[in-house]
């Protein structure tokens, strides 16, 4: 279900909303229910730009038509794929952490079922930019797929999460994502294709370097030496 109850808020009750989960979603990351109401309460006109570009891509207005979702019945054949396949690849990266595609909360807060399921669908490709971008699913990792996420699609939250993660880093954490993680990742945000307008459904038997390739992604650097940013 794309939408649960939806509900429709002025914008003094957006206000609240966005404050009230920045807040919590502060103290507690873990709350995937805050972080998605701040994303909407304050990225709705990001959104709305996303939806334009869809429109005016190929594979974009194929998405729009059809709204598959990335949900089990759609995606568990990328288990039984090939090794070297972006499939297998999203498939391991699923397993090893044991995630189910069909764990993200609703839309609740957009006005229209279109721009709902553009939310619904920059919620649910999030696990497949791990896997094309080698990052993993520490405070870095999410904090650096953020900031690709931020240069994507211009979403506030983006900024507030990046904030709030780098605020629980210790030191070494802190020069580790600045020097080395940051500024890649500002470049791989900006240098890859439009993320939002890739049908990835169609490329899971695809090789994993070839569409990383195709799309111009850079996969996330190596750890430095352990003594490097102490």
């Amino acid at each position: 279900m794309i939408g649960g109850s939806r509900v429709p808020l002025s914008k003094w009750q957006q206000a609240a909303v966005a404050v009230g989960s920045a807040f919590g979603a502060l103290l507690d990351p873990r709350r995937a229910d805050l972080i998605a109401a701040l994303g909407e309460t304050t990225g709705k006109p990001a959104f709305e730009k996303v939806l334009q570009r869809m429109k005016g891509s190929p594979e974009g207005r194929a998405i729009l038509a059809e709204r598959p979702r990335i949900i089990s019945s759609a995606v568990g054949h990328a288990w039984d794929l090939p090794p070297n396949t972006f499939g297998a690849a999203y498939a391991r990266f699923m397993g090893s952490r044991n995630f189910s595609p069909d764990d993200r909360p609703p839309v609740r807060f957009m006005e229209t079922d279109e721009l709902a399921y553009v939310v619904m669908r920059a919620r649910e490709v999030h696990d497949f930019w791990h896997t094309l971008f080698g990052l993993p699913t520490n405070l870095i990792g999410e904090s650096a797929l953020k900031v690709i996420e931020f240069e994507q699609m211009l979403l506030p939250m983006c900024v507030m999460s990046v904030v709030g993660g780098t605020f629980r880093f210790n030191g070494r954490q802190r020069k580790l994502f600045y020097y080395h993680y940051f500024p890649w990742a500002l470049n791989a945000g900006r240098n890859s294709t439009d993320l939002m307008c890739v049908y990835y459904e169609r490329h899971l038997d695809e090789d994993l370097d070839d569409v990383r390739r195709r799309w111009g992604i850079t996969p996330a650097p190596p750890p430095p030496k352990a003594n490097q940013f102490v």
